[in-house]
C-alpha cells in the first residue's frame, strides 16, 4: 500500500505589517488599527463597523496602518475613554491620495476602488499629524482581531472576551459577506470556494495549507 500527497502550502514574505510609506497590495491581508471610544468599541465588536457618512476622504471606515495614529482617536475624549482595537484587512484595489484637492479625493469607490491610502508625510493639509491612513468602503473588508489598547484591565479582559464570543458565532461559508470564511478562517469579502479535485473537501483559494491524501 502506498499514499499519494496533494495539497500546497502558502509562504508569506512579511508579517501582513506595512512600513508607513509601503502601498497596500491587492489581494492580501494587512493588520492595522482604530481608535475609539469604549462603548463604541463594544458595539463594533459585537455588530461590526459601519461606514462613516463622510470625512476628508469620503465615505468609509477611518484605519491606520500606524498604532499611533489610532491612539490619537477619538479626539478630544479622555485618555480613561480610548480604545484601540486591531484589525485584519482585506484593502482590495487602493487608491492613491496624496495632495489637497485630489480628483478622486471622496469618489474613488465609484471609481472601481475598495480602499483609499494616504501616504505619510505627503503634505496634504488636512492631516497635520504627516501619519499615514486609510479608508475602506466596505466594513465586511475590516475584522477586529485584539486590542492594542485599552484604559485598563478590566475593560481589556471585557473587549477580549467579546471577541473571542463574536469568533465562536456561526458565520456563513464564504459566499458572502458579514463575517470571516468558516474555511479559510480569513477573508471577510465575498469570495467563491471549491471542491478540491483530489480528496473532495471543501476548500478556499485564502487558506495557508490544504493537505489530502489516497491509499492505492
Amino acid at each position: 500500500m502506498s499514499l499519494d500527497f496533494y495539497g500546497w502550502e502558502v509562504t508569506y514574505d512579511d508579517d501582513q505589517h506595512l512600513q508607513a510609506a509601503q502601498e497596500p497590495k491587492s489581494g492580501k491581508l494587512y493588520t492595522m488599527y482604530h481608535g475609539t471610544k469604549v462603548q463604541t468599541a463594544r458595539d463594533i465588536i459585537k455588530q461590526g463597523f459601519r461606514q462613516s457618512p463622510d470625512g476628508m476622504l469620503g465615505p468609509g471606515v477611518y484605519i491606520s496602518r500606524n498604532q499611533k495614529k489610532a491612539e490619537r482617536y477619538p479626539l478630544h475624549s479622555s485618555v480613561n475613554d480610548r480604545v484601540v482595537l486591531k484589525l485584519r484587512v482585506d484593502t482590495g484595489k487602493v487608491k492613491r491620495i496624496n495632495t489637497d484637492n485630489h480628483p478622486m479625493q471622496k469618489t474613488w469607490h465609484s471609481q472601481g476602488y475598495d480602499t483609499a491610502w494616504v501616504p505619510p508625510n505627503c503634505g496634504m493639509r488636512a492631516v497635520p499629524s504627516g501619519l499615514e491612513e486609510d479608508c475602506v468602503w466596505d466594513p465586511n473588508r475590516i475584522e477586529v482581531i485584539d486590542i492594542a489598547l485599552a484604559p485598563n484591565t478590566t475593560i481589556l479582559a471585557e473587549l477580549k472576551g467579546l471577541i473571542a464570543q463574536a469568533k465562536s458565532k456561526p458565520a456563513n461559508n464564504g459566499q458572502g459577506s458579514g463575517g470571516p470564511c468558516q474555511i479559510c478562517k480569513k477573508a471577510t469579502s465575498a469570495h467563491a470556494t471549491e471542491r478540491c479535485w483530489g480528496c473532495g473537501e471543501n476548500i478556499c483559494i485564502f487558506m495557508n495549507k490544504h493537505l489530502c491524501q489516497f491509499r492505492s
